[in-house]
Order: C-alpha cells, then structure tokens, then sequence
C-alpha cells in the first residue's frame, strides 16, 4: 500500500512545472508548498546556495 501523503522536492535540474508532472505521473496532486534556504559555509559565514522548493502531494482517487 503506498502512502497518502509524500513531499515532493523540485531537483536542481528541473523545473517546478517538471516536477508537478512527475508527482501526477505518479498518481499525487499537490496540496501543500514549502521553501527553504540552502547555505554553505564559506570563510566561516553561511552563503546562500539555493532555495529548496518541496511540495506535499496527496495521492488521487482513482
């Protein structure tokens, strides 16, 4: 049995769009959106790398 409720997060090659499609390939629908930072240290300070983008899908009713 697989689970109702699963994150999705957008891969660093993809586009947010790429990766809706791929969570309704998977049977999900998204319900849910989070963003956070990802830092790496550099001389001792954090830099900003990227933002994490992940979406909470909720699998479909077939």
């Amino acid at each position: 049995m697989s689970k109702k409720t699963i994150w999705f997060e957008v891969h660093q090659e993809e586009t947010v769009a790429e990766c809706l499609e791929r969570m309704k390939a998977e049977g999900y629908m998204a319900a849910g959106r989070k963003e956070e930072p990802l830092f790496e240290e550099k001389d001792g300070r954090p830099v900003p790398v990227r933002q994490m983008i992940k979406f909470k899908g909720i699998k479909m009713d077939e």
